[in-house]
């Protein structure tokens, strides 16, 4: 008994370890890998882009609501993929009818097996945008369509307000995308998720990064773990704060799993 509490108590200590390095400043890290997220409005000059190694991902906006479509898209989906980078998109949900959205996005881009699709969940609880309840059958229909879940991006509000009334939901098995725009973070809100798997930390109105060839509106994320695991998991269907116990489940600690 005493060997496995001892086993737990330095799991914990190493857990706290990681978690408060990945939260304070990872961008800083040169092992930790950069993905930028852009619409239509944010130029881009490749070339230039190329010169930072650590950007290898592009999550792009593809559609709103049940009718828009980002008008650089495709042309940007065409480059990004000639040039190596591993590509995603993201629907931005408004309010009404989620399963028309998730069809329409769904429709609209054709993802791939190895294409990364998400979900930007701007305000939990709007009566404008597409809320928590309405997320949560979007999510649901996708899953039906594509046999996948998606990302899930949302910022710190929104995820306190998941964490807190819909522990028990889809939204575990999203990975999480979060936007918190500030170097370091001590009040994560754990509870459906443990930690993230992507944060935007940097955006227009809080630029901390500036990339090659974008500027600094662009919108740029890290993704919790290496370059190479990076290249390894997308399209991050599984998140970050997914666990389950160790195989041989000689003791109750816990490790993260990434697939």
């Amino acid at each position: 008994m005493k060997v496995r509490k001892h086993a737990f108590l330095l799991c914990l200590a190493i857990c706290a370890n990681t978690m408060a390095a990945e939260f304070d400043r990872p961008w800083n890290d040169r092992n930790v890998p950069l993905i930028i997220d852009p619409y239509f409005d944010n130029p881009i000059d490749w070339q230039r882009l190329s010169s930072e190694p650590r950007v290898v991902a592009i999550i792009h906006k593809s559609t709103i609501g049940t009718a828009g479509v980002d008008p650089k898209y495709f042309e940007r989906k065409r480059e990004a993929r000639r040039r190596g980078y591993l590509w995603g998109s993201y629907h931005w949900g408004t309010a009404g009818d989620p399963v028309a959205q998730a069809d329409f996005y769904i429709a609209t881009v054709k993802p791939e097996a190895d294409e990364l699709i998400a979900l930007d969940l701007e305000d939990a609880s709007s009566t404008k945008l597409m809320n928590a309840r309405e997320a949560v059958l979007f999510i649901e229909r996708i899953r039906e369509k594509t046999g996948r879940f998606p990302v899930l991006y949302t910022n710190h509000s929104s995820a306190e307000l998941i964490s807190r009334d819909f522990k028990h939901s889809v939204f575990a098995s999203t990975p999480l995308w979060y936007a918190r725009f500030k170097g370091t973070v001590t009040n994560f809100p754990a509870g459906v998720w443990r930690t993230y798997t992507l944060w935007q930390f940097s955006s227009e109105l809080k630029p901390q990064l500036a990339i090659p060839g974008t500027r600094t509106d662009m919108d740029v994320n890290v993704y919790n773990g290496s370059i190479e695991e990076l290249k390894r998991r997308w399209p991050l269907t599984t998140g970050v704060h997914q666990l389950q116990l160790f195989p041989n489940n000689d003791h109750a600690s816990f490790v993260a799993i990434h697939r």
